[in-house]
């Protein structure tokens, strides 16, 4: 089989595999759908002992990437359950694993799994291959009214989104700011206006403020053509926003979102690494802010996420603008790392 690996440098192979076979706790699905996450560029753009690190511990060789799987069930493993997994089983999958007996497992958060957590696609064969092979107990069910890419989108981006507006108790009395309108924030937007929220915009790019008013932004605000905190505070009669969430990552849309917020607020950090410096007293302490952090879902957030999706008919599939084959990545990838455009994915007909 082929499957995507990352050389770094801003490189990358299609290579060859051998189709896998599943252990006995095991299946493989054949992907039909692997959504491209911005999490993926720091392995891509990778240089030196980065890109040698990939897949440390874990395998022997190339790792393959990707990690928002969806697809069918086509071979199982001797000894999972047919409850577990059928072949024909239309599946997402929660792409870690981990020890599944401490508390975090049993919860479904295998990501934080006391004993160290495997992430496929970063430390085990991922999603951008012809077929994966993962542990049944990965599997969640994709409901037959959502399609494979919106299945790959709510393994990661979109399901990301989705638990942290759940942790932040979004409703229709809520005015929320989401800072960055790259895939998560994207997909922020369109959840929280199904929600109920009035939503405002933020991103430095006019083309993804520009789709976050198709996704039903209210406000839409450049920081870079003005002041984005003046401009929150003339939209909420000089309050500021009840909430903030930040996907950027980035310092500076942290700082927005904490000081975006009023009195008794929350805000939620999702974007991976860096930092951010406060001043403390005004821009927290003063204010009684709530500061969360939210890092990805569960296996039953996943569900659930896919459940809301389904049941309220949300077209999570317009977050994708582009559509790739395998042998594209080259192409996919140097188009996805200038970071200007929607959501991407390496989608079968």
């Amino acid at each position: 089989m082929r499957g995507v690996i990352f050389l770094g440098e801003r490189k990358l192979q299609v290579a060859e595999f051998p189709d896998p076979a599943p252990g006995p706790h095991d299946v493989v699905v054949e992907i039909k759908a692997s959504g491209m996450c911005g999490s993926d560029l720091k392995f891509y753009r990778a240089t030196g002992g980065e890109t040698a690190a990939l897949g440390l511990g874990k395998l022997e060789g190339p790792v393959i990437a990707g990690h928002e799987p969806c697809g069918v069930v086509v071979a199982v493993g001797s000894k999972v359950d047919e409850r577990a997994a059928r072949i024909g089983a239309r599946v997402m999958v929660h792409h870690y694993s981990g020890c599944g007996v401490c508390q975090h497992c049993l919860s479904g958060w295998s990501q934080m799994c006391v004993a160290g957590s495997t992430i496929y696609g970063v430390t085990a064969h991922g999603a951008h291959a012809d077929y994966m092979k993962v542990p049944a107990h990965t599997l969640v069910a994709l409901p037959e009214q959502l399609s494979f890419s919106t299945g790959a989108a709510i393994s990661c981006g979109t399901g990301t989104a989705y638990g942290a507006l759940r942790r932040m108790n979004v409703g229709g009395a809520h005015t929320i700011a989401i800072i960055g309108q790259g895939p998560v924030g994207l997909s922020a937007t369109q959840l929280a206006v199904v929600m109920g929220a009035r939503v405002i915009a933020l991103d430095v790019s006019d083309e993804r403020l520009a789709r976050a008013k198709g996704f039903g932004a209210d406000a839409l605000i450049n920081p870079k053509t003005g002041d984005a905190l003046a401009a929150i505070k003339a939209l909420t009669h000089g309050l500021s926003a009840d909430l903030a969430l930040d996907t950027s990552g980035t310092p500076e849309g942290r700082l927005t979102a904490v000081r975006a917020t009023r009195a008794w607020g929350t805000v939620c950090f999702v974007g991976e690494g860096g930092g951010v410096s406060l001043d403390v007293s005004p821009d927290m302490l003063r204010k009684q802010l709530t500061i969360i952090g939210s890092w990805t879902f569960s296996t039953t957030g996943q569900a659930e996420c896919a459940r809301f999706v389904a049941d309220r008919n949300i077209a999570v599939d317009h977050l994708f603008t582009h559509r790739w084959r395998l042998s594209q990545a080259d192409e996919a990838y140097r188009l996805f790392d200038r970071q200007t455009s929607g959501k991407a994915v390496f989608a079968k007909s």
